[in-house]
């Protein structure tokens, strides 16, 4: 469970960048022309920004900051090389990493875009992911979700939601739609037609130059996807047919285009690593299931995590040692656990608390904690309940909450459910709270994997009974 912080909101621009644009031989280039669209720019918007939270609440959200700036980041800066002539100031073009091994990547009309981790793990170079990338920012710019719609003349693009999704590709989330996900009456998957592929991979290879990468890098990334994709065929070409020839028609525009400047920003290699350091990303069957995590729901990027996979620690001891991490209060916890901080109020066995940009974290332990109340127990344990949900909003109360006493004080205990911020895993949290002179509320929280809970109930009990209280 995350300790008490304020979620990152997700930024609903992308921050002014500074970048030396390509110079782009205007007579030698291909002239792309939008296709014809009879829906306003501003239904792109509402169409993507309601598929791009059902995708929040569906599929599981790599929530690393550094790897969410570093494509943030890069795909600032291919937004600002597309071409005037396709620019939408209405747009919201946003990035965000799904933790799926499948190699996938698509984005929504008006502008948000998820790319799958195996995706990223796949290519070779930054500007291999970055060529993905620019593909789809082509497709949103082109406005092909709404363009294809206006060919099929869809008589309400709002009642058709589903339908132009855009690049939404097969083993990812347009194959949970489906299947298991069934969100929205007649939802399905539009492939793009060869003429847009075509159409997105020469603009693609046009915004790669501005931006300062190597347009061919866009092919050679192709090239990757379809190796990587193996006897099964790679998800990501599915549903991005082949207009003919791609590599040689993007090998022959990266010709007539020039680049200035170098726009890799040094980090690949650090995020590939990074990569490497979390547990394994969950496969398009896994999450059809549900055997995976489900992002927020909130339309907003969650906060930070490493999805280390299952820790292991020692088990709790037999063995209580008292602490006193206030003047009034002493508790009891197993000899093996130690305060995270001295005189700190959170206790957890070695290898169980992690901290990470600012922000911190622990899988196995308990915590005690005062907050300002009204005097009434329950009111006051319904509000703690609320805010610790508004950080960790996969929270979820199990059963009914307990009456309980705390050194012969009345207190209340909950038995919640949530997906570890650390892991990535299904977790067990009980919180027990009790009343203390001022409208003060005591709380104490016990956690532990969902696979362990039954083995660290009695510790909880335990270190509840355990505690005094010296405030009368």
């Amino acid at each position: 469970m995350s300790a008490p912080l304020s979620p990152r909101g997700y930024r609903a621009s992308l921050w002014a960048l500074t970048i030396v644009l390509a110079t782009v031989c205007a007579s030698a280039q291909t002239k792309i022309v939008a296709p014809k669209n009879s829906y306003k720019p501003s239904d792109d918007v509402q169409v993507g920004q309601e598929e791009a939270a059902k995708v929040r609440k569906e599929l599981p959200l790599l929530n690393d900051e550094r790897l969410h700036q570093y494509v943030e980041t890069i795909g600032a800066k291919l937004v600002t090389a597309i071409p005037p002539e396709f620019q939408h100031p209405e747009f919201k073009h946003t990035f965000e990493i799904v933790n799926q091994k499948d190699i996938n990547a698509f984005a929504l009309p008006g502008g948000p875009m998820f790319l799958n981790r195996g995706m990223m793990e796949a290519a070779k170079s930054e500007a291999e992911m970055a060529g993905v990338m620019a593909h789809e920012i082509s497709h949103v710019a082109l406005r092909h979700g709404t363009a294809q719609a206006t060919k099929a003349r869809t008589p309400s693009i709002l009642s058709t939601v589903g339908q132009i999704a855009g690049a939404v590709v097969g083993g990812g989330w347009g194959s949970l739609i489906g299947t298991a996900s069934q969100i929205g009456p007649g939802v399905y998957v539009m492939k793009y037609s060869r003429e847009y592929e075509s159409q997105a991979d020469i603009l693609g290879a046009q915004i790669l130059a501005r931006a300062g990468y190597d347009p061919r890098e866009m092919a050679n990334m192709f090239k990757t996807i379809e190796a990587e994709g193996g006897g099964g065929g790679p998800e990501w070409l599915s549903d991005h047919p082949n207009p003919g020839n791609r590599y040689e028609a993007i090998t022959r525009e990266a010709a007539a285009l020039q680049v200035q400047g170098r726009a890799d920003t040094g980090q690949f290699a650090t995020m590939q690593a990074r990569f490497k350091q979390m547990g394994p990303a969950y496969t398009a069957e896994q999450i059809a299931k549900g055997q995976a995590p489900k992002g927020n729901g909130t339309g907003t990027v969650p906060t930070a995590t490493v999805a280390r996979g299952p820790v292991k620690v020692d088990p709790p001891s037999g063995q209580m040692q008292t602490y006193s991490p206030a003047s009034f209060l002493r508790v009891g916890v197993p000899s093996n656990w130690k305060p995270v901080k001295d005189g700190g109020a959170t206790f957890t066995p070695a290898g169980a608390f992690f901290e990470e940009n600012g922000q911190s974290g622990f899988t196995h332990g308990v915590q005690l904690g005062t907050a300002k109340g009204t005097g009434n127990l329950q009111r006051d344990t319904e509000s703690l309940l609320k805010s610790f949900a508004r950080t960790n909003p996969q929270l979820r109360l199990q059963g009914s909450v307990l009456r309980d006493t705390v050194d012969g004080r009345a207190a209340l205990t909950s038995t919640l459910s949530n997906v570890s911020d650390i892991t990535g895993q299904p977790e067990q949290i009980a919180i027990t709270t009790t009343q203390l002179p001022s409208n003060t509320l005591l709380f104490i929280i016990g956690v532990a994997p969902q696979t362990e809970a039954a083995t660290y109930n009695d510790t909880f009990r335990r270190v509840r009974q355990s505690v005094k209280i010296n405030a009368r």
